[in-house]
């Protein structure tokens, strides 16, 4: 491969597979504004650029093997047999030995080489990613953070000010580099959102850190650096670099994915990939600062724009193209920093109705936040999503008392979620007035609308679905099913104003009933 001439000598000679201990026909490099990786054969190697930008440092020989080192031993936790060797590169520059003997010019990262067509951004570029690789994608990252060493409570990771820091920051270096005032008076605003928010999240930061979400994260978690590999998702490029960037809360981590796969036009797989998520982890908690991570993680993405558009030798066309990623960066900053219309959406239906399988659509085109009972009763009383709790109908983790603490449960996890201003939906049977009437009161507590999804199927449809579960977080089986249908009552005539009728027996038109949903949403309605 022909190199550019402004490519060092070293990257050059990288590029002739002479080069090579093993067979590299023809080696490709791909340049980003910190690093040089060359394809070449089975394999590919990473060397950092000798470049000081503040919120990174590779200055210096020692630094690079360091970082190189660092960077081998982070993406090992996420995709072990692609991360290889810490290679070193002796010679001199023109003509270099790759772990030869004599002093070493550079280190660089081997690994192994996958498809970039397997990369998450290029499969949904060509149409291939689905929600079976995004459900997947939750599941990887939710026990990659679950797994993840927790940051000691003596450290400052964390900390309000370790949280504040990286964020002051991409504010200042985004400054540096802009001048058109419409961008200016944009980022503006968005500091001043960000400072207001950080201030009232304050005693929430502090908490996340006493609860044990401060781990050691990804740190750059986006399509680009995720892949489907082998029937199964990979993880690589962790932030290696800066231990503040990747000693995060884990909400942090997540949120650069939600963000990327909202700037490419998927909201539906963000909202699917972030539910899928939490539900595996059970931190709803960490909602609370979901917008103002949603915001950081944007900017982030403007700040690399914003570097890119400044980089010597790159083209007038990518130029271009960098600032107008850079704009488009920029407002969906600002859309996330607008708090959102929320709702408590409740269903109510017997098991089998439709209530989990119809309310995932919906929860995708409305941007909602769902509370599965089946789930969060498990989690409650100590079982896996999966892992069978059943008993007889109202005994055990089903009895009268356990049902009250589950709802219970259910009720403070919606007020949260609600305060953070995300629509909600609890997925359970809701089959007392009185349960229905807990979350009612909650809705006119927090000044939200309140809306009942009512699920209805033939007792047949119901017995065929019941019997046909399997993998299902729910332990209903067709005795909890007939005891159900004996002491079932509709909702009461006063509820009927509130409430959306679903028959899941007829076609479902997801748009339509989350427009329905929409209006219940405006005042008077």
């Amino acid at each position: 491969m022909t190199a550019d001439p402004s490519t060092p000598p070293l990257i050059r000679a990288m590029l002739e597979p002479a080069f090579y201990d093993h067979p590299a026909a023809r080696p490709r490099l791909i340049e980003t504004h910190i690093s040089w990786v060359i394809l070449a054969g089975d394999y590919a190697y990473k060397l950092k650029k000798p470049v000081d930008l503040g919120f990174l440092d590779f200055s210096t020989l020692e630094k690079r093997r360091f970082y190189c080192a660092e960077e081998l031993r982070l993406n090992r936790r996420l995709a072990p047999s692609f991360y290889l060797d810490l290679v070193r590169i002796s010679g001199p520059a023109s003509a270099p030995r790759l772990n030869g003997e004599g002093e070493a010019i550079e280190f660089a990262v081997k690994m192994k080489q996958f498809p970039q067509t397997a990369q998450l951004d290029r499969m949904l570029d060509s149409g291939k990613l689905r929600a079976g690789h995004i459900d997947a994608m939750a599941d990887f990252i939710a026990g990659f953070h679950l797994r993840a060493e927790a940051s000691d409570p003596q450290t400052d990771h964390g900390e309000p000010a370790q949280v504040h820091a990286p964020v002051a920051e991409n504010f200042r270096q985004i400054r540096e580099r802009i001048t058109e005032s419409k961008h200016v008076k944009t980022l503006d605003g968005l500091e001043q959102w960000s400072e207001a928010e950080f201030r009232r999240l304050l005693p929430v930061f502090k908490q996340r850190k006493t609860n044990g979400w401060i781990r050691e994260c990804h740190g750059d978690l986006h399509l680009r650096n995720l892949a489907w590999v082998d029937h199964k998702p990979l993880a690589f490029d962790c932030i290696e670099f800066n231990p503040e960037l990747r000693w995060i809360d884990v909400i942090s981590d997540i949120a650069f994915l939600v963000m990327d796969l909202e700037d490419r036009g998927q909201p539906s797989f963000a909202w699917r990939l972030l539910n899928r998520y939490l539900e595996r982890t059970g931190d709803y908690a960490g909602i609370a600062t979901l917008r103002f991570y949603l915001v950081y993680r944007a900017l982030v993405r403007a700040k690399v724009d914003a570097i890119r558009c400044a980089q010597p030798g790159i083209s007038e066309r990518e130029r271009r193209e960098a600032g107008e990623d850079f704009s488009a960066y920029l407002k969906l900053a600002q859309r996330h920093a607008r708090t959102g219309d929320a709702a408590l959406i409740i269903t109510h239906g017997l098991s089998g109705s439709g209530k989990s399988t119809l309310s995932q659509p919906l929860l995708e085109r409305l941007g909602a936040i769902r509370l599965r009972s089946d789930v969060e009763r498990k989690r409650l009383f100590g079982f896996r999503a999966t892992e069978s709790a059943q008993a007889a109908p109202d005994a055990g983790i089903y009895s009268a008392e356990k049902t009250d603490q589950t709802y219970t449960r259910l009720a403070e996890l919606a007020a949260g979620l609600l305060d953070a201003g995300y629509p909600v939906i609890v997925d359970a049977t809701f089959q007392k007035p009185e349960q229905r009437a807990r979350f009612r009161k909650l809705a006119a507590e927090k000044q939200r609308p309140w809306i009942i999804l009512d699920f209805t199927a033939s007792p047949d449809t119901l017995r065929r679905r019941i019997a046909r579960r399997q993998d299902d977080a729910s332990d209903a089986n067709l005795q909890v099913l007939e005891q159900q249908l004996q002491h079932w009552r509709p909702l009461a005539q006063e509820e009927e104003q509130f409430a959306i009728r679903i028959d899941s027996e007829a076609p479902f038109d997801a748009d339509a009933v989350a427009e329905q949903i929409r209006a219940r949403y405006q005042p008077g309605n």
